[in-house]
């Protein structure tokens, strides 16, 4: 399996667009597996039912004020925001019959990422929470925070996309800094009139105090180098990338 560590975040655009890249290149055959991690900038990712929406271009206005990049994407629900404090995980591989592990694909990348926080002694577990941004059964969270242990948050969001010969499953972990993520998800989602709760917008650190990106970065990989090997794909190579 192919690790490509993006040093850079090349903006909301370009980096999704380098996603849908491997993406072709996969289902043409034309690469292995394929593993990329970053740290993205100020992004507000909408979905295509809220570039539906009558508030959406009041929600995109408000993104913008906040110095996050509006961005559609065409895989994942409502609308979710990331920043440098976050790692996004891109995971593609050529697959000849991508349809029929969907949803198995979306319960073992969960439970890697719960694999990944438990080794940092952060509780979490699969699955929705009332209230969530960007809502989805296999959300990952904690069941609470030592500020409120009754209160679960929210510390990672899956979305896949599949195509004929391949797919693309991506993960965006908060790891650091959620009030940012707080504040402008609360101004796109009274723009959109969608329900939420704010206090469900959590990060790792909120969880264990003084957790960085690059800890659970290593703790994730941890994993996925288990994971690659019981799937018979060798080691995770490395590259470093701009």
């Amino acid at each position: 399996m192919k690790l490509i560590r993006q040093r850079e975040s090349l903006g909301a655009e370009q980096d999704y667009r380098r996603a849908l890249a491997i993406l072709d290149a996969a289902r043409g055959g034309a690469t292995e597996p394929v593993l990329r991690v970053y740290q993205p900038r100020p992004t507000v990712a909408f979905g295509r039912r809220d570039e539906l929406n009558p508030g959406f271009p009041r929600a995109r206005q408000a993104a913008l004020d906040a110095a996050f990049t509006p961005l559609v994407r065409r895989v994942g629900g409502r609308a979710a925001a990331y920043h440098g404090g976050c790692l996004v995980v891109d995971h593609v591989e050529p697959d000849p019959d991508p349809k029929t592990g969907i949803q198995d694909r979306y319960r073992l990348f969960g439970d890697m990422i719960v694999a990944a926080l438990e080794e940092l002694e952060v509780p979490a577990q699969v699955g929705e929470i009332p209230g969530e941004y960007c809502a989805g059964e296999y959300s990952v969270h904690a069941p609470g925070t030592p500020a409120h242990p009754d209160r679960p948050v929210k510390l990672a969001g899956t979305a896949q996309r599949v195509v004929s010969g391949a797919w693309y499953f991506s993960t965006v972990l908060v790891v650091e800094e959620a009030e940012p993520l707080r504040d402008v998800l609360d101004e796109v989602y009274t723009n959109l009139s969608v329900p939420w709760e704010p206090s469900t917008a959590g990060c790792v650190a909120d969880v264990r105090p003084g957790t960085t990106v690059a800890e659970v970065e290593q703790a994730l990989m941890d994993v996925y180098g288990r994971y690659s090997a019981y799937m018979g794909y060798g080691d995770v190579v490395g590259t470093d990338e701009r």
